[in-house]
């Protein structure tokens, strides 16, 4: 199946996921490796359940402060270029007719994009994607409404836009309170009357890129939220500070888009590394399958598409 791009496109795909009480998995990528991990995950979830085709959004940051992960995609670090080189490398992976991968449904996701550092991908590079989250978060609140709504003005016709009304926590690298702060829905409405996003990313509680977390995630602020908003249109960043019980009951909540790529770019190079030193004497004896760097990248491979499938089935089921 071709790429999903375009609002329009993006939008029935959206509307599905919406009528069967879903949420859409937001897996990020920083390496052509983990690109296949996210597709063969899909493969791997409609193979199991024998459904034709599932819709997934493989995702991107560019110069993101925090975790720039177009910039880490190639020795280069020259992010316009590690940009280019997933979006191609998706192409050829999605739209090949004999690739294993044809079938998937994938929509392009501009992550974390800042409206000084990010100037390129959000506008040339918008002909790439489905969706982009345009974050002026660090912004006065003013500010923020301004710039977002300006880009929703020039782009919103053209890709599903997600906006942010506030700075979210980052682990190790920023520390900002999540207080339960009883105007935060009405807040919320207003800023989405103002600016136009398609989606929230929204302040649960939750903190991204964390190893460990004691972060809570407020359960009964996405619920008011959705009821608020009238609709599931919430999107949750820092998934790792959830247990499985939260995880699977945020379709129910309202988040529609889930963000995810720390804990398993960990989790899966944790599992190769483990694989790579019993390889040890087989390495130091010049085995060459034992030496050569394919062996821990598919072992990477296997692990992150095995975790990424049970996303799948904690978000995607269809609930009754």
């Amino acid at each position: 199946m071709p790429i999903i791009t375009g609002r329009n496109n993006a939008m029935r795909v959206i509307d599905k996921v919406r009528e069967n009480r879903s949420a859409m998995p937001i897996f990020c990528t920083a390496s052509h490796w983990n690109t296949e991990a996210i597709l063969l995950a899909a493969k791997k979830f409609c193979d199991k359940y024998e459904l034709e085709s599932i819709p997934v959004s493989v995702a991107m940051t560019f110069n993101y402060r925090y975790m720039p992960q177009a910039q880490r995609v190639t020795k280069s670090g020259v992010a316009k270029l590690g940009f280019m080189s997933v979006m191609e490398h998706l192409k050829v992976l999605c739209n090949t007719p004999d690739s294993p991968y044809a079938k998937i449904e994938v929509l392009p996701h501009l992550d974390h994009a800042d409206p000084e550092t990010d100037v390129w991908a959000l506008t040339a590079g918008s002909d790439y994607l489905a969706s982009a989250m345009f974050d002026a978060q660090t912004r006065p609140p003013e500010v923020n409404r301004k710039l977002t709504k300006e880009y929703v003005g020039s782009y919103g016709k053209k890709l599903l836009v997600e906006g942010i009304m506030e700075e979210l926590t980052v682990s190790d690298m920023h520390s900002k309170a999540s207080a339960a702060i009883d105007d935060y829905p009405q807040r919320a409405v207003e800023y989405i009357r103002e600016t136009g996003v398609d989606f929230l990313v929204a302040d649960l509680g939750t903190e991204q890129q964390a190893a460990h977390s004691d972060a809570k995630y407020l359960k009964a602020r996405a619920q008011e939220l959705t009821a608020a908003l009238g609709k599931p249109m919430l999107v949750l960043h820092g998934t790792s500070s959830l247990n499985a019980k939260e995880f699977s009951g945020l379709p129910g909540d309202g988040v529609i888009r889930v963000n995810m790529w720390t804990k398993i770019a960990r989790e899966s190079g944790q599992y190769a590394a483990s694989n790579l030193f019993r390889r040890a004497p087989e390495l130091y004896a010049n085995n060459f399958e034992a030496a050569e760097s394919k062996a821990y990248l598919m072992d990477s491979i296997d692990k992150a598409s095995d975790m990424m499938l049970e996303v799948f089935e904690q978000l995607c089921l269809q609930k009754n």
